[in-house]
């Protein structure tokens, strides 16, 4: 493999450098072919170390380095560069990326759209402009949208996609293709007080939008174009995919690296000569022009389409700007009648009041739209790239979150698709994707199973869909009490082996033990709350005896766990709840699920369990604050916002998410990666953008802080994370929020010393009644509690009140301090 670099000078024209990549090649001469009449001068030549080109990814960095800045994307430069993914909200399996910078990938492992303006002799990129990122509308959906500021014309770029069965009205559609299809729209306006000649160029590059730091599943980096054609408005690529103008083009041109890069062209306003060319080293690239000429405060728009399955077909009469903005108005609708009536926001006054909850809370529904542009089909899966797979952990966690923001059908859907692939002896795989279930033994995956249907019915009540999966639950209950056996030996009933007895063999289903299996807590949790639910679930359908066989399961089974974390604790001398019993590693992230969802706390010792969040909570200051040196977090860690709030730890958990939501990648489209790097432009592996099983955790925890259900006492808790800051002003409302007791309708805002929440009608009283508690100072004299009926209720300004009754009035905590001995001797007193 050699890379020729010869340095060259045009007579009466501009000079430069050429590098060439002649992999698996031998040669003694390199013959140079003048193409045009000339004297030509060749100044330098040089053979460049293997692995300059060794391949692709590297190559086009070092080709990078010496162009000026702009000329190559973000990501091929060397800088971490962020996304988010554009798709469907139908479970379509294809789904491009808009890039922070305004390139769009046209599909899975295809080249980019890049954007370049030319105008007054400069071309500009989007290293000559500042960048911002948004989502479009009312920024609650999956429509990114990129706006350059600082160029000769605004630029933004909005990227959405249509499924073949919604597509462009009948005149317009054309566009070959049973999946869904992306729609680019690009809207110049002129902010300058005179006018303004530009062009208008859409570079095809051989480029993905995934950065060359991914590397699982798929490798981000370079994207092979072997042959690239344009005619009649339509380029297509490796006759495989491309993309279809609705706004006609001015111009098209199409070369190969070794004829110099395209943006050199682009650089001096022109477009490459040819209409087709073929490169068998696949770096071919091409660009599409508009002309514009637009007066002081103009503006015009050009769009394109670009199908995510097929190649595209000329769009024919009848294709119009018109029709697309038709286009996006049907795809706004589809993701607004998501809602089903549900409101999470923040009581109409002054925009500063209401920005601390619409803060907290914004990424609320971008989270549901990323979740169901990630699906393939059925499948709920975390990513669509690197994570382009369903895991049962995944999906579990994540339909309790979809179950919470009103899409059962989604979860149904999801339970029915991925039952089919437990195995004949009752495990259930911790994965699945095209090749099928995954072998690897990841021990939770049997217990978030049946979690999963359990949860489902909770909030659906759908019985029907109970029995038809009450096989596939009581098969997985009886291969946990196998594995369970397994450490119920009399081998394992020595005082060296204490920690283990009674637990699930090791496994890698928590990432950290991937190198060694390890007896994972995260495991035994989840068996726990399988057998919880499995028992439940067995007294739905009334079943008796097979659910007092489970129940004597469960019961042997707590009792082991709980033993098996003391003797971990004594072993490795530690004060918190241990990862693992091996190890009595700290992993407070994994712990959270101790409380949620598998509500343990009758189980494992409140004082370590206390104490291990403690423990999170001193380690989070000193890195919040910067005492503590760190390199990366996962933002996993935002399930430990809904820990704190069901540990009545209010104000931390506020602390939390305030810190958490500075983690997202970019801040406009309300989206995490896997990994949040301290240095964020230092290229990393960073999983997914945007991950939706982080996302999922997100909603969990806020929701929390709305409402939550507590299973030792069977109650509805609201209101429990809410904020100070929140409820000034008009306070919250929250309204038709899904519960298992029904949907919850509440206000909350701050009145004077008091704060007042008026619960709606809709919801049922669940036998542990509905526990109302409120952000209130220390030293409150008395809860109040006012009726529809006029009765007063005096309750605990730190428990809250208890409801047992739905109210259709107020409820009220007097927030009047102890200030006086009189008042402190009439509280002695009472």
């Amino acid at each position: 493999r050699t890379t020729w670099t010869p340095r060259y000078t045009v007579v009466n024209g501009t000079g430069g450098r050429d590098a060439l990549r002649l992999p698996d090649c031998e040669g003694r001469w390199l013959r140079l072919r003048v193409l045009e009449f000339g004297s030509v001068e060749l100044r330098e030549l040089a053979l460049m170390p293997l692995e300059w080109g060794d391949t692709p990814e590297k190559y086009f960095a070092e080709l990078a380095k010496q162009a000026p800045r702009g000329s190559f994307p973000r990501s091929i430069g060397g800088q971490e560069a962020f996304w988010t993914v554009v798709g469907d909200r139908g479970g379509d399996r294809n789904e491009g990326l808009l890039g922070e910078d305004g390139a769009l990938e046209m599909g899975k492992r295809r080249g980019t759209l890049e954007p370049f303006l030319y105008a007054d002799g400069q071309l500009t990129t989007w290293a000559d402009v500042h960048a911002e990122q948004h989502l479009d509308g009312e920024g609650e959906w999956p429509l990114p949208r990129v706006d350059w500021k600082g160029g000769p014309l605004d630029l933004s770029v909005l990227a959405f996609a249509i499924p073949d069965s919604a597509a462009l009205p009948p005149a317009a559609r054309g566009v070959a293709g049973r999946a869904a299809r992306m729609i680019a729209r690009y809207r110049m306006h002129n902010p300058q007080a005179r006018a303004v000649n530009a062009t208008l160029f859409l570079a095809v590059r051989p480029f993905q939008v995934n950065p060359p730091a991914q590397f699982l599943n798929t490798q981000g980096g370079v994207a092979p174009i072997h042959e690239i054609a344009g005619n009649a408005g339509v380029v297509r690529i490796d006759d495989s995919y491309g993309v279809a103008c609705v706004t006609p083009p001015s111009g098209f041109g199409a070369t190969t690296l070794d004829a110099g890069d395209i943006v050199e062209s682009l650089r001096v306003g022109k477009l490459p000569r040819a209409a087709r060319v073929k490169d068998l080293q696949g770096t071919a690239a091409a660009a599409l022009s508009w002309t514009l000429a637009l007066a002081p405060g103009a503006d015009t728009t050009i769009s394109v389409v670009v199908p995510l399955s097929e190649a595209p077909t000329a769009l024919g009469a009848g294709a119009s700007e018109r029709a697309v903005d038709a286009a996006l108005e049907s795809v706004r609708n589809g993701w607004e009648g998501l809602k089903s009536g549900i409101v999470i926001r923040a009581a109409t006054g002054p925009m500063e009041l209401r920005a601390p909850f619409n803060a907290a809370t914004a990424s609320i529904w971008p989270q549901l739209g990323y979740i169901l542009v990630n699906r393939d089909g059925a499948a709920i899966q975390p990513g669509s790239r690197a994570y382009e797979r369903s895991w049962i952990r995944d999906g579990a966690l994540t339909s309790s979150a979809l179950l919470r923001l009103g899409q059962a059908e989604t979860v149904r859907e999801f339970i029915e698709w991925f039952a089919p692939y437990q195995y004949a002896d009752g495990k259930v795989p911790c994965c699945v994707d095209q090749r099928g279930s995954d072998p690897v033994p990841e021990h939770d995956s049997h217990g978030e199973f049946i979690y999963l249907v359990a949860e489902y019915f909770r909030y659906t009540h759908d019985l029907a869909l109970v029995k038809r999966m009450w096989p596939h639950v009581a098969s997985a209950v009886a291969y946990m009490d196998t594995l369970r056996a397994q450490r119920r030996t009399l081998e394992w009933q020595t005082p060296a082996n204490a920690a283990y007895f009674g637990l699930l063999p090791p496994s890698i289903s928590h990432e950290g033990y991937s190198a060694k299996p390890m007896h994972s807590y995260w495991d035994d949790l989840f068996a726990l709350r399988g057998y919880k639910d499995a028992v439940y679930l067995a007294r739905e359908l009334g079943l008796k005896s097979e659910g007092a066989q489970i129940a004597k399961s469960l019961a042997e089974f707590s009792k082991d766990l709980g033993a098996s974390v003391r003797a971990a604790m004594t072993a490795h001398a530690i004060d918190y709840i241990p990862g693992c019993a091996d190890l009595g590693d700290f992993d407070a992230t994994s712990t959270t699920i101790a409380l949620n969802p598998v509500q343990a706390g009758d189980v494992l010792p409140k004082a370590a369990l206390d104490r291990t969040f403690e423990k999170y909570w001193e380690n989070f200051i000193l890195r919040r604050d910067g005492k503590q040196d760190w390199e990366a977090y996962t933002p996993y860690e935002l399930r430990t916002v809904g820990a704190f709030v069901r540990l009545g730890w209010r104000e931390r958990a506020g602390e939390l998410l305030d810190y958490f939501l500075k983690g997202q990648r970019p801040e406009g489209w309300h989206q995490w990666p896997e990994v949040v790097w301290r240095e964020p432009r230092t290229p990393h592996f960073i999983g997914d953008l945007p991950h939706t099983w982080v996302g999922s955790d997100y909603v969990r925890s806020v929701l929390d802080m709305l409402a939550y259900t507590r299973e030792s006492d069977d109650a509805l808790v609201i209101g429990a994370g809410v904020q100070k800051s929140w409820i000034a002003g008009d306070g919250i409302e929250v309204k038709d929020l899904p519960t298992p007791y029904g949907p919850l309708s509440y206000t909350m805002k701050g009145n004077g010393d008091s704060v007042e929440v008026v619960i709606g009608n809709g919801i049922k009283v669940p036998p542990g009644g509905i526990i109302v508690t409120m952000p209130v100072t220390k030293g409150v004299r008395g809860v109040r509690f006012e009726s529809a009926s006029g009765t007063r209720t005096v309750g605990s300004a730190e428990t809250g009140v208890r409801i047992t009754q739905v109210p259709n009035r107020v409820v009220t905590v007097a927030m009047m301090t102890l200030d006086s001995s009189k008042d402190k001797a009439k509280q002695r007193k009472r």
